[in-house]
């Protein structure tokens, strides 16, 4: 009782997953590079990094404004003072018997600091950029390997339908020729059992589908009760890679790569920095003019001032010492990052060399000489010209063929993929 008890469980997960499947109304078609123009314009993360270089455009707004200026108002009495020589009025009556003092302060940064502070802002924006560019570099890939793994299960999934469709017509006439005595019930249930086994597999990939469909809905911004189909049939890439151009993508990806343009752009970050933080052992000045009513030997006394720090004690030592050390930092990071990219792109070329030998040695007509034996075999079953360990070991070895033919066209274009997320552009 055991394997029919597993055989209704499996049929009745089936109907239910067939049911289930059944309420997703809304299914979207688009082809590869659809998807990834919305990708572009609706990715969340993109347009938050977005917000970020214009929030480095504003601070690099801010820093071109001079300090404002400084006005202080003190020494006014609110009260009257008797015992004082008596003064014209300031307004009306009022103001004969009144002290005010009022000065203006104007802070100058000296030794080029705005300007400094200008340029370092602008590197700060350049850096938002390039930040821009890796989170797009790194999604890019995700998205593309993620639609290259839904179209690989696409495929499986249409190799199952088939043989399922064509074993359910195999296992009814059976269970016909079983229930008239002319075959054993062994037979009957080695080519069931070969159909649940089919229709597990097609439920597993849609499961694996499901998945890739939650990723990359993420990634589209697309609703959850949408179904998402990539129309592109499954295909190698169409640029041809020369293991000559190894050294060349090398050079581009030196060129181009996100990562190695950042940490030059934190290089640059450090030595503006190191420069703002000499500038800062020369004390700004803080120019004044001030009013004084009342309080010295004249009426109205107007005069100018200027005041500095003294840089006895601090003359910024430590923190120019740390800018030095962080120069160093980066260009160490800088160089990090080359070998990384060297290593990286020589590895994926690599294996994407090797994989387009494999594929380059299935012959154009392999896979359709394939399918023609399989219905061969199949007519062949039917009119029992062959046993049906024959035809079993013949479809092993048609659905282990196709998978082959299926992994050689998804590593390469995953290897591709990669090959372009090692150089930092597409090819």
């Amino acid at each position: 009782m055991r394997p029919l008890k597993k055989i209704i469980f499996t049929l009745f997960y089936i109907h239910c997953f067939s049911f289930f499947s059944a309420q997703i109304s809304d299914t979207l078609k688009m082809t590869r590079k659809e998807a990834e123009a919305v990708f572009l314009a609706k990715n969340l993360d993109l347009i938050a990094q977005k917000l970020e270089i214009s929030q480095a455009e504003a601070r690099a707004v801010q820093a071109k404004y001079w300090p404002n200026p400084k006005l202080s108002i003190s020494e006014v009495n609110l009260w009257r003072t008797y015992d004082i020589e008596e003064q014209p009025a300031l307004i009306g009556n009022w103001g004969k018997n009144t002290q005010i003092s009022a000065e203006i302060e104007q802070v100058i940064q000296t030794a080029g600091k705005r300007r400094k502070n200008i340029e370092l802002q602008k590197i700060e924006v350049e850096g938002e950029k390039y930040e821009l560019q890796e989170v797009l570099r790194e999604l890019k890939k995700t998205v593309r390997n993620t639609m290259t793994e839904i179209l690989y299960n696409q495929e499986q999934q249409k190799i199952y339908e088939n043989q399922i469709s064509s074993i359910e017509k195999l296992t009814k006439s059976y269970h016909n020729q079983l229930s008239l005595g002319n075959i054993s019930k062994a037979e009957y249930i080695r080519l069931k059992a070969q159909e649940i086994e089919f229709k597990k597999k097609l439920i597993s990939l849609q499961q694996e589908i499901e998945d890739q469909q939650l990723e990359l809905k993420g990634l589209l911004m697309i609703p959850s009760q949408s179904y998402l189909v990539i129309t592109d049939s499954f295909t190698l890439p169409e640029k041809q890679v020369s293991e000559l151009e190894l050294t060349q993508w090398m050079e581009k990806a030196k060129e181009n790569r996100p990562d190695i343009l950042r940490s030059k752009n934190k290089e640059k970050h450090a030595e503006k920095n190191l420069e703002i933080q000499n500038a800062m052992k020369t004390p700004d000045l803080a120019v004044s003019i001030g009013y004084d009513r009342g309080g010295n030997i004249m009426k109205n006394f107007i005069g100018v001032g200027v005041s500095f720090d003294l840089p006895i004690f601090d003359r910024n030592k430590g923190n120019i010492q740390e800018a030095q050390l962080e120069i160093q930092k980066m260009k160490n990071e800088t160089r990090k990052n080359r070998l990384k990219s060297e290593n990286e792109v020589a590895s994926v070329f690599r294996n994407y060399i090797r994989t387009r030998q494999v594929s380059e040695e299935i012959d154009d007509t392999y896979e359709s000489t394939l399918d023609n034996l399989l219905v061969s075999h199949e007519k062949n079953f039917r009119l029992r010209n062959i046993s049906m360990l024959e035809y079993m070991d013949f479809l092993d070895t048609y659905i282990g063929n196709k998978m082959i033919i299926l992994d050689t066209k998804k590593e390469l274009n995953q290897y591709y993929e990669n090959l372009q997320y090692v150089v930092g552009q597409d090819l």
